[in-house]
């Protein structure tokens, strides 16, 4: 299969990974290279890559999971919507399961049967063309990846004169996160592997400022294992060489500029702002949220909503997990009081998220 058999040779990947030992043994230092998507934390996991590397390579996870960086707050703002007469909340599964500040969506279907799990905006779309006596919201939470078919299902609703769609604008934008891990007092990354599907979008030229302004290498790798050591081969050899910048591993995929025709629509539905990442905080120009033009299709702005203020403390360590600072084996929780089955914080509830990943493939 092209773009596949070719990333698959056991042997090439042997003579990466001998050029990675190779290199950090040169280097002799500790090296923290963190990873910001939860398909590669993922892919390390399934493949022992992590067991692959001298001792002094320690590959981080960070923030690269959009449903694990969505705040409790954002939960408790759906919920409360699910309550209201005539609103039917629509979502991506892995959502339901997140926990709020009190509650997740998955406890709140039991008692108001008002929520369906969809694979894409345009199912939930479709749901408010087929009943339009009823008030039809979609959670739209997503990186760069998945906001440009978000954007257009908005303008397709106003197309259609659809008047009974809206989202609940929860979107989040990549580079403003890796440049915030790295102002941080004590950050401890060297290089970064970044992520193929946002890059897709937004081109290998959107990671250029972050790596010189902080010199450090960023590669955006794929998703095969060899694309994931060839990158942090690559990497390796830049804090060698000194030659810090942004290499693009996913040549065959993504391309200097991304998609221009995705990164118009985004911007002509939406506008930059800053966003709350759960356990991180307020990140500056990391979110998105509606223009003013398409505030018709805005929950926030056609809903009267009140959420309850919380001080909840927990021993989750997830925050702390997203930065790349704990390991999820060093979170008391881990295994113990949250499994995949009965997640307690959100690094456990998706597929992609850094504790579901330990749980699978790395529990020692």
């Amino acid at each position: 299969m092209k773009y596949i058999d070719e990333y698959r040779e056991p042997e090439i990947q042997k003579e990466i990974i001998k050029e990675i030992q190779k290199y950090g043994n040169l280097i002799n230092r500790k090296i923290n290279i963190m990873e910001v998507c939860g398909t590669h934390t993922m892919t390390i996991g399934r493949y022992g890559i992590r067991k692959l590397m001298p001792e002094n390579i320690n590959l981080i996870s960070g923030p690269g999971c959009p449903v694990c960086v969505t705040p409790e707050s954002y939960i408790d703002i759906a919920i409360e919507l699910l309550k209201m007469e005539d609103v039917i909340i629509t979502t991506f599964g892995d959502m339901m399961k997140v926990p709020g500040s009190f509650s997740s969506l998955e406890k709140e279907k039991a008692n108001y049967a008002k929520t369906y799990v969809v694979y894409s905006p345009l199912d939930a779309l479709k749901i408010a063309e087929d009943n339009r006596d009823k008030k039809i919201i979609f959670l739209s939470v997503g990186f760069e990846t998945t906001t440009p078919l978000i954007a257009q299902t908005i303008k397709i609703a106003r197309d259609r004169k659809i008047k009974n769609f809206y989202i609940l604008a929860g979107n989040k934008l990549i580079p403003p996160a890796m440049e915030f891990l790295l102002k941080e007092k004590d950050a401890r990354i060297d290089g970064f592997i970044c992520p193929g599907h946002v890059s897709v979008i937004i081109g290998r030229e959107s990671y250029t400022s972050i790596s010189k302004k902080y010199n450090i290498p960023c590669v955006i790798s794929g998703f095969e294992p060899f694309d994931i050591l060839l990158s942090i081969y690559f990497i390796l050899k830049s804090i060698k060489d000194e030659k810090n910048e942004v290499i693009n591993e996913y040549k065959r995929i993504v391309k200097e500029k991304g998609n221009t025709k995705a990164k118009e629509i985004i911007y002509e539905i939406f506008e930059v702002v800053d966003a709350e990442w759960r356990g991180i905080g307020i990140i500056e120009n990391s979110g998105l949220r509606l223009k003013e033009n398409f505030f018709d299709f805005d929950a926030e702005k056609n809903f009267s909503i009140e959420i309850k203020s919380s001080n909840r403390k927990t021993a989750c360590l997830c925050g702390e997990i997203l930065k790349g600072r704990k390991k999820p084996f060093e979170c008391p929780l881990f295994e113990k009081i949250c499994t995949p089955e009965s997640p307690f914080g959100p690094c456990m509830v998706s597929s992609e998220g850094t504790c579901n990943a330990y749980y699978k493939y790395e529990r020692k």
